[in-house]
């Protein structure tokens, strides 16, 4: 997975309308020079003109102002996203926005939970806008959680700023009806090469959010750190999480921090899922605990960068105990259905010793109560029932490879597609960049979106794919303005793989509508790569 040494008329009408068109971290070195492109935002942004792609746009009417007279107007499951909705739009607008429990009433933001719109599924939603007001209605909370960001992203980009702004907010008129192509759309964040604070993951989920991103992977053991606290395992977090590629000090998280996460995570409707590599990337946990290598010698704690030289002892049963305390620990603090377990580059795991591995740790996942995960060497052994594999691969592997996870595939194993030569947050834009790796080729933002998912490993039906994820690894970022200048742009256009139909894929229509997030990330606080394939606003 890292190999480190070595609409078609709707979009046309958008693309004309739109030509007429919280963090503050530092800069993580220089960006690309803009292109020439289109003008300042407009006072009313076309209906639709958002990422991603909403599935079903119909523009018509007067759009909608918010005034200091608007409330947001809520009840039971939708109030706390209506509180969430008003801390958005609060400190731009400077309007009270009261949150109020009245159905009743005319005008203003209604948010509206229906059970009968079954055909919305469990994230979909539908906007309707005009000038006596906005109703969102959604079968289910997470639904009407995505379609709050789409009314976000219907408002000028000031609304995002944490200061009055002068306005006006106006949300243009129509209907939009949208529910995700794929149910799995996730992005992964390695906190073990560099340890990110809780406070930084707080931010990304936020900035995840407003690309309806719903899984958040945190990839918490590797060679160089052990970033969980384990009760039965102490030393894991306190001797294996005390350093850091490059020799700082690292850190881990305590029980507490972790249920925040979730916690937070929760509130802005993604699911966290943890991974514990294994059998290799395991340095941290040989380093803290002489027990689990082979020849009861534990190896100095690493710093480095390269792969592949760590296992753990797949003979000895006390690597058992050792993985059934941690994943019981795990499950414990994880409500999400999923515990990925790894599975990558075992260099030093034989064949034979892999598949005896996974054999005996895939069933202790399901004892308590987990889905497996696996990077797609899972594959090349046993997946279990229900299991699913995450594909990291590039197009230049070689076809037997990838027919090994379509295969897998057709026989159940659903995939996560996770290609390091798009899809990857880590590679360079270009050989300038200074952050970043290139092992698997340089990744504009035209390579990061113009692939399908639904298409992109031969004999894989759409339907085995569960959907996608973008993976940020941190052997060069260690800082949020480095998540930023790597994840943005490139991050929304994955997003909006998983989430737009097909049919709307267009890179042409779509670097026009990254063109006019410029503002948005701006007001964000976010320092993000100025592509020379966009015309930034």
């Amino acid at each position: 997975m890292r190999q480190r040494r070595t609409f078609p008329l709707l979009l046309s009408s958008l693309l004309l309308a739109g030509a007429a068109f919280s963090g503050s971290d530092a800069a993580a070195g220089p960006a690309a020079g803009p292109a020439a492109g289109p003008a300042a935002e407009p006072d009313v942004r076309p209906l639709g003109d958002i990422v991603p792609a909403p599935a079903s746009v119909a523009p018509g009417g007067e759009p909608y102002t918010l005034t200091r007279a608007t409330s947001i107007r809520v009840v039971d499951e939708s109030r706390e996203i209506g509180r969430y909705l008003a801390g958005v739009l609060r400190p731009s607008t400077g309007y009270p926005l009261p949150v109020v429990d009245d159905h009743a009433a005319r005008g203003g933001i209604l948010l509206r939970i229906d059970p009968r719109a079954t055909a919305l599924g469990d994230e979909g939603y539908e906007l309707r806008s005009g000038r006596g007001g906005v109703t969102l209605t959604a079968r289910a909370p997470a639904g009407l959680f995505r379609g709050v960001q789409t009314l976000r992203q219907q408002l000028p980009a000031a609304v995002e700023r944490r200061t009055v702004q002068s306005g006006p907010w106006k949300i243009a008129g129509g209907t939009v009806t949208d529910t995700p192509r794929f149910a799995y759309r996730g992005a992964m964040l390695d906190v073990s090469r560099h340890f990110f604070t809780v406070d930084q993951i707080k931010r990304y989920i936020d900035q995840l959010a407003l690309y309806k991103v719903n899984a958040l992977h945190l990839h918490l053991s590797d060679d160089q750190g052990w970033r969980l606290a384990i009760d039965s395992w102490p030393r894991l977090a306190e001797y294996g999480g005390s350093t850091q590629v490059g020799g700082g000090p690292g850190g881990s998280y305590s029980k507490d921090d972790y249920r925040e996460i979730v916690r937070y995570a929760a509130s802005r409707y993604q699911e966290v899922v943890p991974e514990i590599d294994m059998p290799g990337h395991t340095n941290a946990a040989l380093a803290s605990y002489a027990e689990l290598n082979c020849d009861g010698v534990a190896p100095p704690l690493y710093t480095g960068t390269n792969v592949g030289f760590s296992s753990l002892c797949v003979p000895k049963e006390r690597t058992y105990d050792f993985v059934e305390d941690v994943i019981r620990e795990l499950a414990e603090l994880t409500p999400g259905r999923y515990l990925h377990i790894g599975g990558d580059e075992a260099h030093s795991t034989s064949h034979a010793d892999y598949t005896a591995f996974m054999d005996r740790v895939q069933p202790v996942v399901a004892k308590y109560g987990k889905t497996v995960i696996g990077w797609h060497q899972l594959t090349g052994a046993r997946p279990a029932p229900g299991a699913l594999a995450q594909y990291w691969g590039l197009d230049r592997r070689p076809a037997a490879e990838k027919e090994q996870v379509a295969a897998a595939g057709r026989a159940g194993t659903r995939i996560i597609l996770s290609p390091a030569d798009r899809a990857y947050l880590d590679m360079k834009y270009t050989k300038d960049t200074p952050l970043g790796l290139s092992w698997a080729g340089y990744v504009e933002v035209d390579r990061a979106y113009d692939w399908d998912p639904g298409t992109l490993l031969p004999g894989l039906p759409e339907e085995a794919v569960a959907g996608v994820e973008a993976p940020l690894w941190t052997e060069t970022i260690s800082e949020s303005a480095h998540i930023d200048r790597m994840a943005f742009p490139r991050l929304p256009g994955i997003a909006e793989l998983g989430w737009s139909p097909a049919a709307t894929h267009d890179w042409e229509a779509y670097r026009l509508r990254l063109a006019r997030q410029g503002p948005r990330f701006e007001a964000l606080g976010i320092d993000y790569y100025r592509s020379p394939q966009v015309p930034w606003v």
